[in-house]
């Protein structure tokens, strides 16, 4: 089993910039990582739901991947996105993306038919057995229909190479009953844009969110004033970067940071298809939200 890295701190969710024809940009996605570690991000996530992973066929996701840890050169470790609705192809995915370099898995379960508990830590004990790189799971009842319980997530943590939770449910009591049962075996990334602040102050270790793309200084300051128990200037912090928040909330996520990279200089087209692109009023909103956080 490979080395587990103590992953901590800001992993932006890339975007998977793309032409009109959906094929990646290969230059622009290395350009921004290089922007991306230059402003101190502390590692890297390709093929989130920022990066639209589940959208994407296997041969572009595997490029992706490629293209960052080449990119990256080891600077910062890089934790690859596992997106498939079945188990054997999770399974190959996530064979396949630790071959290509990355230092961590983000795995997640996108769901059309119901699944029970059963179901869910077979998929995951399934991948985690299939790689020897530390797992991050993923989360994100929004998009599937299931969640991960307390005693759910015990089950698959009795796999050595799982040590991390991303959650983006955004249920503050359900990740409190995560930390004080399973307590430092699991440790947390918040996915949630208005919840970093207080994930930090429950123990959790980083934040992993496509806004750190757009606004990677200011989510590396917030994260520091974490750090260091400085609450009260965190919140008054997190609370400038809440209007981004909102603009996430009102507009799709992956149309509003793709547009925001755009007005900064990385030309990372459109979402793909059916997905929508940004409005002319979201991108006077977000052009607006971006110059007051000087993030433009």
């Amino acid at each position: 089993m490979k080395k587990n890295k103590n992953f901590a701190g800001i992993f932006p969710y890339l975007v998977t910039p793309l032409d009109d024809k959906g094929h990646l940009k290969e230059d622009v996605l290395a350009d921004l990582v290089d922007h991306l570690i230059g402003k101190g991000v502390h590692g890297l996530t390709p093929l989130g739901s920022t990066g639209e992973g589940p959208y994407l066929d296997w041969e572009t996701k595997k490029r992706t991947v490629q293209v960052v840890v080449e990119a990256a050169a080891g600077r910062v470790p890089v934790i690859g996105g596992v997106n498939n609705m079945t188990t054997h192809g999770a399974v190959h995915e996530a064979a396949e993306t630790e071959k290509l370099g990355v230092d961590g898995i983000r795995a997640v379960l996108p769901s059309y038919y119901s699944v029970d508990h059963d179901q869910i830590v077979t998929h995951f004990r399934s991948v985690a057995r299939a790689v020897s790189c530390s797992v991050t799971l993923y989360t994100n009842p929004q998009f599937a229909n299931w969640d991960f319980t307390v005693d759910t997530l015990r089950r698959i943590i009795e796999e050595p190479n799982v040590h991390y939770l991303k959650d983006a449910s955004g249920n503050i009591g359900k990740l409190m009953s995560i930390v004080t049962v399973l307590g430092d075996r699991l440790k947390i990334f918040s996915a949630t844009a208005f919840v970093p602040l207080f994930v930090f102050m429950m123990g959790g270790v980083g934040w992993m969110a496509g806004p750190a793309c757009l606004i990677p200084e200011q989510s590396i300051a917030l994260y520091e004033m974490a750090r260091k128990k400085e609450w009260e200037e965190a919140l008054e912090y997190q609370k400038k970067l809440w209007p981004l928040n909102v603009a996430f909330q009102r507009y799709s996520l992956a149309a509003c940071v793709k547009a925001g990279l755009e007005m900064q200089g990385f030309s990372v087209g459109s979402p793909l298809a059916p997905q929508k692109q940004l409005s002319p009023e979201g991108r006077k909103d977000l052009h607006r939200i971006l110059r007051n956080a000087g993030a433009i």
